[in-house]
């Protein structure tokens, strides 16, 4: 991992005492926030300066997901549809604590719907919002934005010329996924002609950016959320996307980055692209995961690396208290959290759990460096509602504090779907007790039909199961080390067992259905 000096990213740091509040302060409009009910920024903070980051990210339940156009649609803050593929982080069952599961139910993202369709008439055209010069970004984005504005490039930049009508047509899509070949529409976008005023010279960009998948009504979200776009020239956005392509991004992520944040073509390689990735990997993070963390915040391109993503990292290190070293790590988990309103996500759960649990400051530490995404979690709809339920089955304070700190991810998982049931196994099926969470609270993480429920039926067949209460220990090794050491049988006799179980279980569910 890449060696982090926070020095290197804030030179206030070596030749001044304190922070100037004028660079972590940024310019904000009075409506760029979004955050949860009760939420406020303490003016009390762990030293006495105090640190500002702005940002209108925050927790995807607290997000207005069902905010709508000026058009009467539905307008998700992640702009997504019915088949769009997420950001895809390695697969596997969570065998260690501080990974992060994949249960994670506050995830939820708002679906594009299509309303009134082919009701629309030509002398109806939508027309983008009359202020996108100066609202289609947020005020901290705008004024980073403006930051990497250059005129003469825009306007060399925006167009094709009539030259580009033949060239567009040879273009092929590379890095991951099936290449392509740009093909000219014989009958245009007879929809997209229809909705707006749309200008042919848009038509080879909007050519080529369909060899991503993208679809006349993903034209339509992005002409709404940023019309602009739609005017760069082909070139230039065949430059900026094979850029993304070459240090990571899959082909297949390509759409979902366009609809989250179409600013980004008109972004440079050189002035902003490079600049940003360069600050990624100056965090120690990988070479093999700077896509996926442009896949999973592509919004951060149009903050300034200088004025807002340095400041934030000074202020995850020097206010919350993570090291330098898990910076990396961290960010990995969670990318948002560069992008989000940092100060109010932090003291809003610090002084959460501190109240709630009795939690110190070190303890919330932990947590924040093992599963990050607690800075998103609603307070109300997911802290709350876990930490109740783990009371419910008899767990103190200082019971639920040890579970937590050990493996943070129990509050990302569903009650209904996860915590209850495995619950109810321990008690009905082990004949274990609550107490043996607190020694084992990665029991909480695995899952059900694939580990617990095969490991414990297999012993039982073999009448291998220990008397008494069964040990969640056997719970936790690889199935290698399980069939070796406990089952005592190869690890195909195991397999099969499993698949055999898996679809009796899966049989099951499908007759209760019909």
């Amino acid at each position: 991992m890449a060696g982090f000096s926070i020095c290197a990213f804030v030179p206030a740091l070596r030749s001044q005492p304190g922070p100037s509040p004028e660079v972590l302060r940024p310019r904000r409009a009075p409506h760029s926030l979004s955050r949860g009910a009760g939420e406020r920024i303490d003016g009390r903070g762990a030293s006495s300066r105090r640190f500002v980051v702005m940002s209108t990210h925050s927790n995807p339940r607290i997000l207005k997901v069902n905010r709508k156009s000026r058009y009467g649609r539905p307008l998700s803050p992640f702009d997504s549809d019915d088949d769009e593929e997420g950001v895809e982080f390695d697969d596997g069952e969570d065998e260690d604590e501080e990974d992060w599961s994949d249960e994670d139910e506050f995830a939820e993202i708002a679906e594009y719907e299509e309303q009134n369709k082919d009701k629309r008439k030509k002398d109806s055209r939508r027309q983008p919002n009359k202020g996108w010069r100066s609202g289609s970004l947020n005020s901290r984005q705008q004024n980073d934005h403006n930051e990497n504005k250059n005129p003469a490039r825009n306007a060399a930049n925006t167009f094709p010329t009539p030259d580009h009508k033949k060239e567009y047509a040879s273009y092929s899509v590379i890095g991951r996924g099936k290449q392509k070949e740009i093909k000219p529409r014989q009958h245009g976008f007879p929809r997209l002609s229809e909705e707006i005023d749309l200008d042919k010279r848009w038509i080879p960009l909007l050519d080529y950016l369909c060899t991503f998948g993208l679809k006349e009504s993903h034209f339509l979200q992005m002409y709404e959320r940023h019309m602009p776009s739609l005017q760069i020239n082909v070139v230039s956005a065949k430059e900026r996307l094979d850029y993304l392509l070459s240090i990571g991004v899959k082909n297949r992520d390509v759409k979902r980055i366009l609809l989250r944040q179409p600013q980004i073509l008109q972004y440079t390689v050189e002035n902003n692209l490079k600049s940003h990735v360069a600050f990624l990997m100056g965090l120690g993070i990988p070479n093999s995961r700077i896509g996926q963390i442009i896949a999973a915040a592509p919004s951060l391109f149009s903050y300034s690396v200088e004025n807002s993503l340095k400041p934030t990292v000074r202020y995850l290190v020097e206010e919350v208290g993570i090291k330098e070293k898990d910076l990396g790590k961290v960010v990995q988990l969670s990318p948002q959290i560069l992008v989000q309103r940092i100060d109010v996500s932090w003291n809003t759960r610090y002084f959460f759990l501190s109240k709630e649990i009795g939690a110190p400051r070190d303890s919330v530490v932990k947590m924040v460096t093992k599963h990050p995404q607690l800075l998103h979690y609603s307070i109300d709809d997911g802290l709350l509602p876990r930490i109740n339920f783990l009371r419910s089955i008899g767990m103190c304070n200082s019971d639920i504090l040890k579970v937590l700190t050990s493996l943070t991810q129990v509050l990302s998982l569903s009650l209904e779907d996860n915590l209850k049931p495995k619950y109810k196994y321990l008690i009905n099926e082990l004949r274990n007790e609550v107490r043996s969470l607190t020694k084992y609270p990665m029991y909480l993480s695995l899952s059900l039909d694939q580990r617990i429920r095969p490991r414990h039926r297999f012993l039982v067949s073999l009448k291998k199961a220990p008397n008494g209460p069964f040990p969640l220990s056997y719970f936790v090794p690889t199935d290698e080390c399980f069939c070796e050491q406990w089952a005592g049988t190869s690890l195909d006799k195991y397999l099969a067992f499993r698949q055999r179980l898996l679809l009796k279980d899966f049989a099951k569910k499908y007759e209760k259905q019909r």
